[in-house]
């Protein structure tokens, strides 16, 4: 190598030559400077950008040469093409097409309504990117960043409303069967004090009126206070609603 090296330095002695002896399995970097020029085509090139202005467009690479072109000039100025995907997404949902379009409405600005002309069925247009269709529980979109987006806070806000329903359904059954309870409740403690006072009556401030003997007994359902000048009738009072009501509402066993 190093005779070699002594030849090859004789023959290119007059030119700007650096012959390198590297050892065996020794990396030898070499740099090239080399300047990458792409020219603009097509509808990117009827204009002329100003300094510092951003070009934005597709860099297609042909051999050595670079080009710089629009999407819809893709397939001028080139053999290849483009396309749109459009991806349909099924969701299950039960409840009105109306919840999703409220909610909707509540987190988008543009949310158009109408009818699907092949189904017939109420059908949404997001931001003119994604179809949501009452049709199958399904929504269309093209794929593309936003509209990938959009379809996901959609799916998302389909599935949230899905699950409330169930939970909205238990709750206001719940109600009812509060309301009952305690209708049902009121009604057997006005039966329990008629059975032991007689003559109770229902007064206009929603307190009962008890009346024993000439002596009345204004009683506050809410609360138990007894009104009454009689010491006697408002303590029997007193005591006696306590005592149904701690048997009409027990103490539930969570609170024991």
């Amino acid at each position: 190598m190093g005779r070699l090296k002594q030849k090859l330095t004789s023959l290119f002695a007059d030119g700007n030559t650096k012959i390198i002896t590297p050892k065996n399995c020794q990396s030898v970097e070499m740099h090239f400077n080399s300047e990458k020029m792409a020219k603009t085509v097509g509808n990117l090139a009827e204009k002329t950008p100003e300094v510092g202005e951003i070009v934005s467009g597709l860099l297609v690479k042909k051999g050595f040469t670079y080009q710089i072109m629009a999407s819809d000039d893709l397939h001028v100025f080139s053999q290849l093409s483009t396309a749109n995907v459009t991806q349909r997404i099924t969701i299950p949902y039960s409840g009105a097409f109306a919840v999703i379009q409220h909610r909707l409405k509540q987190i988008y600005e543009s949310v158009e309504s109408s009818t699907d002309e092949e189904s017939g069925v109420p059908s949404l247009r997001v931001h003119e990117r994604v179809t949501v269709k009452q049709e199958s529980e399904n929504h269309l979109c093209t794929a593309d960043p936003i509209s990938d987006m959009v379809s996901d806070s959609i799916v998302a806000l389909v599935l949230n409303a899905s699950r409330e329903m169930p939970k909205v359904s238990v709750e206001s059954e719940t109600l009812m069967n509060e309301e009952e309870d305690a209708k049902k409740a009121e009604k057997i403690v006005h039966a329990l004090l008629v059975s032991l006072f007689g003559d109770v009556k229902f007064g206009n401030d929603g307190k009962l009126v008890i009346n024993v003997d000439g002596n009345v007994a204004n009683l506050d359902k809410q609360t138990g206070d007894v009104e009454c000048e009689n010491e006697g009738l408002k303590e029997r009072v007193r005591t006696a609603y306590r005592r149904i009501r701690s048997a009409v509402k027990p103490i539930p066993l969570s609170a024991a």
